[in-house]
C-alpha cells in the first residue's frame, strides 16, 4: 500500500512543532511570557505540564510520520489534541479575546487538524488493524 508524500512530512512537521513547543513551554516558560508581555498564570507547573503532554504527543507523531498506514489508529488522537486546543483556545479567542502569543498556535492547530482528518480519511487501513480478533 502508498501513502500520499505529503502525510509523513505533514506528522514530521507536526512533531517538529509540537516538540520544540513543548521544550520551550517546559524549559523556559516564563521567559516566554515575559518576552510576550503577558501575565502568566499562578503557577509555572500548568505550564510544564502542557509542555510535558506536547512531547509525548511528539514522539507519537513521529511514530506517525515512520509508518502512516500502521499507525493509522494513532492519528484520531492527534485531531483530538488539535480540536481540544482551537476549541478552548479558539473559544476563548471568539468570545472575549486572548494574548497575541496564542493566536497563530490556534491558527496553525486547526489547520493542522483538518490536515489530520484528511490523512485519515485517505489512509487506507492497514491489514493489522483490520484483521478480526481470535
Amino acid at each position: 500500500m502508498k501513502t500520499a508524500k505529503w502525510i509523513p512530512f505533514l506528522f514530521a512537521a507536526a512533531s517538529l512543532y509540537d516538540g520544540v513547543l513543548g521544550v520551550m513551554f517546559l524549559a523556559a516558560p516564563l521567559y516566554l511570557f515575559e518576552l510576550s508581555k503577558v501575565t502568566p498564570p499562578n503557577h509555572v507547573g500548568y505550564l510544564q505540564f502542557s509542555a510535558a503532554l506536547l512531547l509525548v504527543f511528539s514522539l507519537m507523531f513521529i511514530q506517525i510520520a515512520r509508518n502512516p498506514i500502521t499507525n493509522r489508529q494513532l492519528i484520531p488522537y492527534g485531531i483530538l489534541l488539535k480540536v481540544a486546543y482551537c476549541g478552548v483556545a479558539g473559544g476563548h479567542w471568539l468570545a472575549a479575546g486572548i494574548p497575541g502569543m496564542w493566536k497563530p498556535f490556534v491558527v496553525i492547530d486547526l489547520a493542522m487538524g483538518i490536515l489530520f482528518a484528511w490523512a485519515y480519511l485517505i489512509l487506507p487501513h492497514s491489514a493489522a488493524t483490520t484483521a478480526p480478533r481470535p
